[in-house]
């Protein structure tokens, strides 16, 4: 059974942080150079929240605020279940699909070890089955 350790050694555990205090705008400069869709929001290495580009169109540009004077730390989503790199990739995407989420972050401890995406899950639960299917296909052939 995968577990979320998988994931993190495929595509490794750095991700982009900015603090709180840095505004929408230059959150999004910084995603966009980046070509990702989120960053983390951390203050003095304590994970904090996730700033998505959906927290940006709902929070933001719905509400008529202004991406200058608003900053990440106003519109950032904090109540994430946080997930250990123990957890099963089944596990995160059960947590995703009823919570609505894209983003998980991997804990160890206090310290984040990671974030994983839906789309992180997804192609780890396509690798397994097709993991599945050639074992089968040898079994078949053997």
């Amino acid at each position: 059974m995968r577990k979320v350790a998988d994931i993190l050694r495929r595509k490794g555990n750095h991700v982009t942080t900015v603090e709180p205090g840095i505004t929408v705008i230059d959150a999004l400069h910084i995603m966009a150079e980046q070509n990702i869709g989120s960053v983390v929001v951390a203050e003095n290495n304590r994970f904090l929240g996730i700033m998505t580009e959906r927290d940006y169109s709902r929070k933001v540009i719905l509400n008529g605020r202004s991406s200058t004077d608003t900053t990440v730390g106003e519109i950032m989503t904090k109540d994430f279940p946080p997930v250990a790199a123990s957890d099963t990739v089944e596990h995160c995407m059960e947590l995703m699909s009823n919570q609505n989420l894209r983003y998980l972050p991997v804990m160890n401890g206090d310290v984040l070890a990671g974030i994983i995406s839906i789309n992180d899950v997804v192609k780890e639960t396509i690798l397994t089955q097709q993991e599945t299917i050639s074992h089968l296909q040898d079994y078949i052939h053997s």
